[in-house]
């Protein structure tokens, strides 16, 4: 996938938000990502994560043993990437 098909996803997902937020650094942004909102649907996980994972191949880092990922926001991302590197998850 490519940065335009990504950005795609995430707009199909209702997941980029336009506003006046204000980050937890403190600093402003008119655009907002909720990414939760993608990870709602599975296939378009899957999509993604599947992208990631032929990243993360093409890299060629070595053998991957474990996606881990950071509870609770990373989990399904992370689950779903490691599913498609045939590798365990852990969070």
């Amino acid at each position: 996938m490519n940065e335009a098909e990504v950005i795609q996803v995430f707009k199909d997902s209702g997941a980029i938000l336009e506003g006046h937020f204000i980050l937890s650094s403190g600093l402003r942004s008119p655009l907002f990502i909720q990414k939760a909102r993608v990870f709602m649907y599975p296939d378009r996980t899957e999509k993604l994560c599947r992208a990631l994972a032929e990243k993360v191949r093409a890299a060629r880092l070595g053998p991957i043993d474990l996606v881990v990922s950071p509870a609770v926001g990373g989990i399904v991302p992370g689950y779903e990437t490691a599913r498609q590197l045939g590798v365990p998850a852990v969070w």
